[in-house]
């Protein structure tokens, strides 16, 4: 049964079908060979009951309200600022990508909107002298901080599938996100001390004029502490601080000059083309995860892996392996939706904490979105680019994934790293 639906899912999806399409065929597929039971009649429930989660309502909550942000001002002025504080260390400009892409992702929740919002704003600047390659990997690498720092919607999703706690999960990302942002930027660093000529000008500004540009970070401040303060004080639900945060982007766009009628219509066209596509996908995988269990396909699994008896630490980084392959070929959400029913309760079973395992399956779909063929953030600054080969930001990006290989071996090495905030901070301790 399990080299079965491997091999089909891996026809299918390779076969360029939708994924949500592939995996209602590998679900049908299971149903219909191994289950003594008609599970189709369980469809309508399964679909009723994936889109009715409360806590899903989170999503198209959080992709608008990066919607709203991308088309508000908020973002240039808050490049700007960061750019006075951080143009003087060698990489210049790479440096304020990644700052940006952290800060942004603080604020949107969405791996493909920080890219593509950064890139916009960033790309007319990397003709300053800057090597193309290592600064549209900066933007790529920076725009995947999207899913790992929270409010992130793959949280979100996996929380819901591993039975978590958002707010725990949202904790647990905290500390590696920004030990992630801080490798990027030191990897850009080495690299300009390497190769000089690569970093671009620099430049210096007054300390008046970076302190005056401070006030443009108060907009991703306040947005930070609406959305994820709320949830850590215990004030919120991850679905009512996703409503608050919408309400609190509308707020910066209004006070910004940028909200009118022409942009909400565009921010909810988006919200809607992204949540049809996201839930879609959702609604399909829940189906196919009681397909799995009710034809034992999860235990079997589960039991498959167990009975190997090697190391903990062993299985994992063969986990990690298959994850960094796959990532090749699948995008973060869908890979969470067709694995995590079956890897979620086998890492649990080896020992692992499923927060802490959270947290290092987000850097494996950040390593995924930059590794071709299937890398999105490639794609998405490409198109932004709109100029050259895309050859450019893959080899631009192939650095800053093994910056996120080395953040994988520090979570294996120290566990804390995820688990100190969650376990001394959490909401109700």
């Amino acid at each position: 049964m399990i080299p079965f639906s491997t091999i089909l899912i891996t026809v299918l999806i390779a076969s360029s079908i939708y994924v949500a399409v592939a995996i209602f065929i590998l679900a049908g597929s299971l149903a219909q060979l191994y289950s003594f039971m008609p599970l189709s009649a369980v469809l309508g429930e399964s679909t009723w009951g994936a889109s009715t989660e409360f806590t899903l309502v989170s999503v198209p909550l959080f992709i608008m309200m990066g919607e709203i942000l991308l088309r508000s001002g908020v973002t240039r002025n808050l490049y700007e600022a960061l750019d006075r504080w951080l143009n003087w260390l060698p990489g210049g400009l790479m440096h304020t990508n990644i700052a940006a892409a952290a800060l942004f992702a603080a604020t949107s929740g969405s791996s493909v909107a920080t890219a593509a919002t950064i890139g916009t704003v960033a790309l007319p600047n990397m003709k300053q002298g800057y090597h193309a390659p290592t600064f549209l990997g900066s933007i790529a690498a920076g725009g995947t901080l999207g899913i790992l720092i929270p409010p992130s919607i793959n949280m979100v999703i996996y929380g819901i599938i591993a039975e978590a706690s958002i707010a725990k999960l949202y904790l647990a990302a905290t500390i590696p996100g920004v030990l992630l942002a801080l490798l990027f930027s030191l990897l850009i660093l080495v690299i300009c001390m390497v190769r000089p000529e690569w970093g671009g000008p620099r430049r210096s500004a007054t300390w008046a004029a970076r302190f005056r540009g401070l006030v443009h970070l108060l907009p991703v401040l306040f947005l930070f502490l609406v959305v994820v303060g709320s949830i850590y004080a215990g004030l919120a639900t991850p679905t009512e601080a996703a409503a608050l945060g919408v309400l609190a982007a509308l707020v910066l766009a209004w006070a910004g000059g940028d909200l009118s009628l022409p942009v909400l219509f565009r921010a909810f066209e988006g919200t809607m083309r992204t949540t049809c596509m996201v839930m879609l996908i959702v609604v399909s995988a829940m189906f196919l995860s009681f397909c799995m269990a009710s034809t034992g396909l999860t235990k079997a699994a589960t039991d498959a892996v167990t009975s190997l008896h090697l190391p903990p630490l062993v299985m994992m980084l063969a986990i990690i392996l298959f994850y960094l392959v796959l990532g090749c070929f699948m995008e973060p959400i869908s890979m969470l939706l067709t694995t995590g029913p079956v890897l979620i309760p086998v890492v649990v079973a080896l020992g692992y904490d499923p927060i802490w395992y959270g947290v290092l399956f987000m850097i494996l779909s950040e390593a995924g979105l930059i590794t071709p063929p299937i890398g999105v953030n490639l794609f998405v600054v490409q198109s932004v680019r709109g100029e050259g080969e895309i050859r450019d930001v893959i080899v631009g990006s192939l650095p800053f994934l093994a910056a996120m290989l080395g953040m994988i071996a520090l979570l294996l090495a120290f566990p804390g790293l995820a688990l100190w905030l969650p376990n001394n901070f959490a909401p109700g301790k």
